[in-house]
């Protein structure tokens, strides 16, 4: 393989006058091409139009202290060596146009002569790959009477690097964590989930969109994501919530984009809006699916503009936000049914991720148990603990299929939070769990609403065990009781709820079948019918 050296001519560290003292100094382009470690093959020398006579002076010293060096001159005029835009422009067209053969030659980037502009162009450009090189930096040896000095190649390849790529590493596994407020999770799926989400917040300032249902955690996520970035330097404004589903007509207008005074009935002063007061920072419209039709077509053309008029306007506001919008609801369908624009549910789902429920993840639910116990014993101040049994008791129930956790990571806040705030001595007991237990049992299953025939389970059967029952089995309890209540005696009962079987049986005794299917539920006919 060849070496090719891409360098610029250093108009002050290159020219050392013309006579035979220059051979006394350290020149960067000369010095490189005397390295006994390094054999530049050939060297690609980039110059304007002034310096012609220091490129052919180069040139011929480079030639007599190393043959074998092919010299090639290359014409490149900045009209500003401290622009970077017009310096970026010329190195980088320079890139397109040469033909670089990768088989058979290694190329690098000679960054130590040119401005400091020019350097960090080298740079860019490498790490983008314009230039499929490594570079090269040269530098004077302190040895007084050394005119080759040192050099060294850099590989802008990080991952060959071990240290800087546990570093990358490092900095991402803790992005991930503080997207999950320090919780270890187990779930592979939401675990994937967010580590790629730290790279999109961190990478991206394009609208994200966050679905799932009522408490899975939307909210706080949002939060996190505006405090990592914010925690990166990747935004200076705040952030900015509203829920959208609190939003109606003039109000969602207003609330969202502003109005000027006059505007309709009750608009005594100019209104900034949330879109504006989220310039440069993040807005978070939670239950986006709520916003109107009109609101929606204001909001597309925020994102893609980054302007908008206030209500009641002639003159547009500008506002640089980041969107992340939340959202419980399909909005697949919703744009089918007419209910959302579909130009806007394009924009906005660039990054989509959906958040599990609680009962999806349930393997993270004693991870977020003890967030929880923290989070209160920090409000607090007193550190809340369970005992042994109480928490084996809890985590029992909590994991099993009479826990519907229907509010998702709510219904375990308020869990955590009501048996906290009881415990004595800052110890949840068993009793404290059990109490607990029976009050989120009644909460997540509403017998009064099971049937239509009036009856209330819980007026007849403990709690306890009512909470045992398969809705079949109560819905059966539940038409027994009618029956009973309505007939005269247990055999008058019988004849009415087994008036199939009984006429495939050569003797019969309803009261019997009664008494048994009663006793199941350690009911009796005289109490029912009392």
């Amino acid at each position: 393989m060849k070496n090719v050296v891409f360098s610029l001519l250093g108009t002050n560290l290159d020219y050392k006058g013309k006579g035979a003292d220059r051979w006394n100094r350290w020149r960067p382009n000369i010095a490189i091409c005397q390295q006994e470690t390094m054999i530049v093959d050939r060297l690609e020398l980039i110059f304007d139009n002034h310096s012609q006579k220091l490129a052919d002076q180069a040139t011929q010293d480079i030639n007599a202290i190393s043959p074998e060096t092919d010299v090639v001159h290359h014409r490149l005029n900045f009209i500003n060596p401290w622009d970077f835009e017009g310096v970026f422009s010329g190195l980088m067209d320079f890139a397109r146009s040469y033909e670089f053969n990768t088989q058979d030659e290694e190329y690098l980037i000679h960054i130590t002569t040119g401005t400091h502009v020019a350097q960090i162009c080298w740079y860019l450009l490498t790490e983008a790959h314009y230039f499929p090189a490594k570079l090269l930096q040269s530098s004077p040896s302190k040895e007084r009477n050394d005119t080759i000095g040192n050099y060294q190649i850099i590989d802008l390849d990080l991952s060959k690097y071990d240290q800087i790529a546990a570093r990358f590493q490092r900095e991402h596994t803790e992005g991930a964590a503080f997207l999950k407020s320090g919780i270890h999770t187990n779930n592979t799926e939401f675990n994937n989930m967010i580590e790629q989400l730290e790279k999109v917040s961190l990478r991206s300032s394009e609208p994200i969109l966050l679905t799932g249902a009522t408490g899975a955690g939307k909210s706080q996520l949002a939060e996190r994501i505006f405090e990592l970035r914010k925690l990166r330097s990747k935004l200076k404004g705040e952030l900015v919530t509203v829920n959208c589903a609190t939003l109606a007509g003039e109000n969602a207008m207003s609330t969202l984009f502003g109005h000027k005074k006059g505007s309709f009935t009750g608009a005594t002063s100019d209104r900034a809006g949330l879109l504006k007061q989220a310039n440069n920072g993040l807005l978070f419209l939670d239950e986006i699916g709520e916003l109107g039709l009109d609101e929606q077509a204001m909001l597309l053309r925020a994102i893609e503009k980054k302007s908008f008029l206030p209500f009641g306007s002639d003159k547009e506001i500008e506002s640089n936000f980041q969107l992340i919008a939340g959202t419980n609801k399909n909005l697949i369908n919703a744009s089918k049914n007419g209910e959302f624009r579909e130009d806007l549910l394009a924009r906005i789902d660039l990054w989509s991720y959906h958040l599990p429920s609680l009962k999806d993840r349930i393997e993270d639910l004693e991870p977020n148990i003890e967030f929880e116990l923290e989070k209160f014993s920090q409000k607090s101040g007193s550190l809340v603990s369970f005992n042994k049994n109480a928490k084996s008791t809890y985590l029992t129930f909590s994991k099993s299929p009479q826990a519907t956790w229907n509010a998702n990571f709510r219904d375990l806040n308020a869990s955590i939070t009501r048996m906290a705030t009881l415990a004595d001595g800052a110890r949840i007991t068993e009793d404290i769990v059990q109490e607990e237990i029976i009050r989120l049992k009644h909460k997540w299953q509403p017998y009064k609403t099971t049937t239509q025939q009036g009856i209330n389970l819980l007026d007849y059967v403990d709690q306890n065990r009512l909470a045992q029952l398969d809705l079949l089995d109560q819905l059966q309890l539940q038409s027994v009781i009618k029956v009973c209540q309505e007939s005269d005696s247990m055999a008058d009962a019988g004849r009415k709820l087994f008036n199939v079987s009984r006429t495939q049986k050569s003797s019969t005794n309803d009261s019997h079948r009664i008494r048994q299917l009663l006793s199941k539920y350690e009911l009796n006919f005289r109490d029912l019918k009392q």
